[in-house]
Parts: structure tokens; C-alpha cells; sequence
């Protein structure tokens, strides 16, 4: 899976974690959010957002609810590449080969393991 992110992450002049943070930027997120979805520290989703922010592909808004808090919200050019990364993704995926019942099982698995303690 990590190869097929980094292979369209690369058509589209993004690093593979670049591309993580736009396939999980489904909405205003704080950096904690993301690194979390992200599977990194804060401090590591902090770099990849500086640059999406220099791209011009995210910003940061000042967060609803939470004075010390900023939410990160993707710009219209910064949709308009998640849209197409995700389409990509998605047209090729090493998953495409399983039925409706298999993703659901694997999904399910995948849940139970990662909720072991």
C-alpha cells in the first residue's frame, strides 16, 4: 500500500507524506489530529504541513472552540488535488481485487488487530 501511495504521490510532485496528509485532510483537523491519522509525531506533521502550506494546498485557521488551537483546512487548490489523488488511489488499488464481503472482512480484521491492547 505504501508503494502504491508513493507511485501517485510522485505523478502528482508530492512526497508520500504529503500525500498521507492530503488523503486524510477529509476536513478542519489540528495538527495533532493529523499526525495521529498520520501515524507520526506532531512535530514530523508540522514539516509536511509547512510545505503543503508553501504549495498553497492547506491553511491554517484559527481553531472554532480552542484559543491555543489552529485547524488545518485545505485550500480550493488543495481539494482539487486531494479529489484527484484519491481518484488515483482508488483506480489502481491493491485492494481493487476483493469483492464488497472481502474489504468488509479485511476491514474488519484490520480493526480487531489494531484494537488489541
Amino acid at each position: 500500500m505504501g508503494d502504491h501511495l508513493r507511485e501517485h504521490a510522485t505523478g502528482l510532485g508530492l512526497t508520500a507524506a504529503q500525500a498521507a496528509a492530503l488523503r486524510e485532510l477529509n476536513g478542519p483537523l489540528t495538527m495533532r489530529e493529523l499526525a495521529g491519522r498520520m501515524c507520526c509525531e506532531p512535530s514530523n506533521a508540522t514539516f509536511v504541513v509547512d510545505r503543503l502550506e508553501r504549495q498553497g494546498l492547506v491553511e491554517r485557521r484559527p481553531h472554532p472552540t480552542d484559543r491555543r488551537a489552529r485547524q488545518l483546512v485545505l485550500t480550493p487548490a488543495g481539494t482539487g488535488l486531494r479529489e484527484r489523488l484519491l481518484a488515483l488511489l482508488a483506480a489502481d488499488s491493491p485492494l481493487a481485487g476483493l469483492g464488497p464481503e472481502q474489504r468488509l472482512a479485511l476491514q474488519e480484521l484490520l480493526e480487531q488487530a489494531l484494537a488489541r491492547p
